[in-house]
């Protein structure tokens, strides 16, 4: 993501965007035509040099086509759709997988892609720059070395290995000297693939870290556990208690198209993110009193309550980092903070899945007797068709285990939320400007005049 966030502010957007959609075309290709695991994984990845591409890029040539003020209008359907998205592509791959096979959820990107393709290329009409680059090589592998070392301590970290153990530490001491290392070299750099002067901003700072919290932390906690927790209680199939998270596409809907509307009429934005945090914040509260008896209409509820908070929420806060730096920067500054909310719900899924895992386990010992122990396996083994495959006595502890495991770790979250409102109440709010570069409200958060990262004087934006 930043990498291609701050090439495209050098290079311009277009190229890049359809370079991420070749790219995930070639990576589905492979995947696709996979005859093992290894391939499977190596196809996975290309799509995801491809897809992370597609995620900024595409809110970046907005910023590129339209000014901040009537930018609202134009991403506000982009969330929507990305949280239509979410619901509709796991339920799509399930009705393949059950159908006529698992490899058209990579083939069905090729007609799509090559539509998209096609259009990009003829209908987008967008500002090339001419910039000599000077790609930050140093950057790019200490970045990629801190990402893997924190995505696989977080992931396998209480799971697949014990906290204490050797290669965990490792590579979290390994993350964290990665990490200090990229910064220190993005001092250096000619071309620093995340600019440290994007720290210098308050709105970039808070809006990233609302993100971090509420959309990071918050949507992928949630949505991650919930199907599961809706097959393994209600006794749902895949497919059914994915539809059930449709409420939080049409909450998400109900949200943003709206917000973007109003964002752009009054040119404000501060007010969305505290009103979509305090409802996140409360569907927590409200799905941590889920229990064996609650209506599913009643879930659907909550999920609509926080789905309408999400909605609420993400773009706002893209839109607020986007209009506080001139348009020559706004890739750099839009990836960096995607990029930062992704980690956040890396950590995020991985905590919630950790405190789950352990919480299942005792509550396993607590509810099952000890002959019982062996046809239920550990907690890594629990399916919903093994439960439910289970005698009606045995299958009812499991199930009451399950639910008393997971929906209190709901309303541990509650806490981040409130974080994360407090934060959207320190939130700056700089009027939605009705121009580009060129106007006068549109400020870049290091001025004319300053030195940047590499003590070079930063030259005033270039009005287009």
């Amino acid at each position: 993501m930043p990498v291609y966030g701050r090439l495209g502010d050098l290079l311009g957007h277009k190229a890049l965007f359809l370079g991420g959609i070749g790219v995930f075309l070639a990576g589905s290709v492979v995947a696709g035509a996979a005859q093992d695991m290894t391939m499977l994984i190596i196809g996975r990845a290309i799509q995801g040099l491809g897809g992370g591409g597609l995620m900024i890029t595409s809110q970046a040539v907005i910023a590129d086509l339209v000014p901040p003020r009537q930018r609202a209008r134009y991403m506000a359907p982009i969330g929507a759709v990305f949280g239509l998205s979410s619901v509709v592509g796991p339920l799509l791959g399930g009705w393949f997988t059950d159908g006529i096979g698992w490899r058209w959820c990579f083939w069905i990107n090729l007609p799509v892609g090559a539509l998209a393709l096609a259009v990009g290329a003829y209908a987008l009409r967008v500002p090339r720059r001419a910039v000599k680059v000077v790609f930050d090589y140093v950057g790019f592998v200490l970045m990629a070395a801190a990402v893997t070392c924190t995505v696989l301590v977080t992931t396998w970290g209480g799971t697949q290995y014990a906290w204490s153990d050797p290669l965990i530490i490792g590579m979290a001491v390994g993350g964290l000297l990665t990490w200090v290392l990229f910064f220190l070299s993005q001092r250096r750099a000619k071309e620093p693939i995340i600019p440290l002067w994007l720290f210098r901003s308050r709105i970039f700072n808070t809006a990233t870290l609302i993100g971090l919290l509420v959309v990071g932390i918050g949507m992928f906690a949630i949505i991650g556990y919930l199907p599961t927790y809706l097959q393994m209680v209600y006794g749902l199939s895949a497919t059914e208690s994915g539809l059930l998270l449709i409420p939080m596409v049409v909450g998400m809907m109900a949200t943003a198209l709206p917000s973007g509307r109003l964002m752009s009429s009054t040119g404000r934005y501060k007010i969305f993110p505290i009103v979509g945090t305090v409802l996140v914040c409360a569907a927590a509260l409200l799905m941590s009193t889920l229990d064996t008896e609650t209506p599913l209409v009643l879930v659907c509820v909550y999920v609509f309550l926080l789905g309408a908070g999400l909605g609420g929420t993400m773009q706002p806060l893209v839109l607020a980092v986007q209009n506080d730096f001139p348009a020559s920067d706004v890739g750099t500054a839009t990836s960096a903070n995607n990029f930062f909310r992704e980690i956040g719900s890396t950590l995020g899924t991985a905590a919630v899945g950790s405190v789950f895992a352990h919480r299942l386990a005792d509550q396993l010992a607590e509810r099952l007797p000890a002959d019982a122990a062996g046809p239920v396996g550990d907690t890594h083994s629990l399916t919903p068709a093994l439960v439910h495959s289970l005698p009606d006595k045995i299958q009812d502890a499991v199930i009451l285990a399950y639910q008393h495991a997971l929906t209190p770790v709901f309303r541990y979250l509650v806490p981040v939320f409130l974080l994360g409102l407090l934060l959207a109440f320190l939130l700056p709010e700089k009027k939605l400007a009705d121009g580009n570069d060129d106007d006068p409200e549109v400020t870049p958060a290091v001025q004319p005049g300053e030195t940047g990262p590499d003590n070079a004087e930063v030259s005033a934006p270039t009005g287009r």
